[in-house]
């Protein structure tokens, strides 16, 4: 990954090559984003623009073929990059995440609203073999609100996912920063990343509530999860720095998180929503004795 990231600082040539790579080739278009926020968070907006400019090539040719998520993780990223160097703080950056996602769920809805229709009628389908004999004492009114909130809420969970590669290429591009030029500043940024607690229980409410509020606005509970998942991660990272536990937690819990997601990600949710009202880390990490680090130092 250095290697990568210092091909990319080379030069304009060298980071254009890499972006355009990145967005042209299936399923590496995250990491092309993440090359971009690398330039941007180090060189500024006007040198990632002249580079992303020439990605937009195979991103827009993806959307002619029907596929529209290379151009919005892309511009996605650059957006949340731009707020991260004008703020050096992630937490605008996962609010502004959230608008973001409610516009990837519009574009979804255009794109990809006939395939998500199908889809949920299929999972209609099956719901009396999934739910067994839950479903069968449901009332019939019950049954046709459930009905209605699979289509938002597919589609809330695709928007939610290009939400998260623009974090994670985002986290990527911060985290190759520090690796050429501070080594440790991007550990020290995110483990110190808290949410406050109006903020940790409104997402928390719209998680809950919002689906109570309209069928169309279930669209909004998956995209209100991520940010607090992502405050759960930073969370686990900064205990086991501050107990100088051993790597291997880390690694068992990531593990756990891809074979056990329903359990995992609700948990990590749950454990900043309480940490964002009595701070586990502490005020000695909560305050900062090295101060902001901006990636850089």
């Amino acid at each position: 990954m250095r290697a990568l990231a210092d091909f990319v600082m080379r030069g304009r040539k060298q980071a254009t090559l890499v972006v355009v790579l990145g967005t042209a080739l299936p399923l590496a278009f995250w990491i092309g984003a993440a090359a971009a926020a690398l330039v941007l968070l180090r060189r500024g907006l006007s040198d990632a623009l002249g580079i992303a400019v020439w990605a937009l090539l195979p991103a827009l040719l993806w959307w002619y073929y029907g596929e529209p998520r290379p151009l919005l993780v892309l511009l996605g990223t650059l957006s949340l990059a731009a707020v991260l160097r004008n703020t050096a703080s992630w937490r605008p950056v996962l609010l502004l995440s959230l608008p973001l996602g409610v516009l990837f769920g519009v574009i979804i809805g255009g794109v990809f609203g006939e395939s998500v229709q199908r889809t949920s009628q299929e999972l209609q389908e099956l719901m009396p073999q999934m739910l067994g004999e839950v479903y069968q004492q449901m009332p019939d009114s019950e049954r046709a609100r459930i009905g209605e909130l699979v289509a938002p809420v597919l589609t809330g969970l695709m928007a939610a996912l290009l939400q998260l590669l623009c974090l994670l290429g985002l986290l990527l591009g911060r985290y190759w920063q520090s690796l050429l030029y501070n080594p440790g500043g991007f550990a020290r940024e995110f483990q110190a990343l808290r949410l406050p607690a109006p903020l940790a229980i409104a997402l928390l409410l719209g998680v809950f509530l919002l689906p109570g509020l309209g069928s169309q606005l279930a669209m909004l509970t998956p995209l209100c999860s991520i940010p607090l998942g992502f405050a759960g991660m930073a969370l686990l990272h900064g205990l086991v720095a501050q107990k100088r536990m051993a790597g291997f937690w880390l690694v068992g819990f990531y593990i756990a998180l891809v074979f056990f997601m329903q359990v995992m990600f609700p948990l990590l949710v749950v454990l900043a929503v309480v940490d964002s009202l009595f701070d586990f880390r502490g005020r000695s990490a909560r305050n900062g004795a090295s101060g902001p680090t901006d990636g850089e130092g």
